[in-house]
């Protein structure tokens, strides 16, 4: 007799976000160091920010989200915000974005482009939010992965706007999550704690920081929730595989 699949009305989960800086800082690639901290970490889901895609040498022209997923057994979406051609005629796409790992099945996947104001001079990278359905235990969460501007809060302003404008459309249980490059105090910031929960700052831990990695001073990597989902922990795991140092939050998701 075939068993019915029963939806969980209450479910633990527990995700991350890491801006990996294209496989480490320290001129040694070795993508299995990032690997073995995401496994030792037991995060569900994982939002990653600059990530190649047979981009360069500097990633050994390597599919990082593919290997990254293949090495821990999980499902991945990529999303790609810089799309150049390949060196030579018949070669790979070189790219470079956003990616989500998964221990659960990713339902769907869509990188939005977002707001890149031209400026004269200094001419700035493309960035995207990448949008994943995906299906925990029968339920369906949307989990959006993002990496805003550095250096102009004008855009990163434009950029959060445009990411309440695509989160506004679905309905349920939103997490978001990534590099957003600016502190929490900011009016960029502010916009988005005025839809959801900033982890780190409901639970009391607004100087837990993220950047640089050697020498954090600010706290420029965040996990945010809606007002359905349920904060246990936050944590910032100390590392030195990258300038950014990863964070995770252990969260309850309750559905109706």
């Amino acid at each position: 007799m075939k068993k019915r699949y029963l939806r969980d009305k209450e479910t633990d989960i527990k995700v991350m976000t890491f801006n990996i800086h294209h496989g480490g800082t320290d001129a040694i690639l070795d993508l299995k160091r990032i690997a073995v901290l995401i496994k030792t970490s037991s995060a569900d889901i994982i939002g990653l920010q600059e990530v190649d895609n047979h981009f360069s040498e500097r990633s050994n022209f390597e599919d990082q989200a593919k290997w990254l997923a293949n090495y821990l057994g999980m499902n991945y979406a990529y999303g790609v915000n810089l799309d150049y051609d390949p060196l030579q005629e018949g070669e790979d796409r070189r790219q470079y974005g956003t990616a989500v790992l998964s221990k659960y099945p990713i339902l769907s996947a869509e990188n939005h482009l977002l707001t890149n104001i031209p400026y004269q001079g200094n001419p700035k990278e493309q960035r995207g939010l990448l949008e994943t359905v995906i299906n925990v235990k029968g339920n369906h969460v949307q989990f959006y992965n993002t990496h805003l501007d550095d250096q102009r809060a004008e855009q990163r302003d434009l950029q959060i706007k445009e990411i309440h404008d695509i989160a506004n459309q679905k309905e349920g249980t939103s997490i978001i999550v990534g590099d957003f490059n600016a502190t929490p105090e900011s009016a960029e910031i502010l916009k988005m704690t005025a839809q959801y929960k900033d982890v780190f700052a409901e639970l009391g831990q607004n100087n837990d920081f993220t950047f640089p990695a050697d020498k954090p001073d600010s706290r420029i990597d965040y996990i945010f929730t809606s007002e359905d989902a349920k904060i246990c922990t936050g944590e910032v795991i100390n590392t030195n595989l990258s300038d950014h140092l990863p964070i995770t939050a252990e969260l309850v998701l309750s559905f109706l």
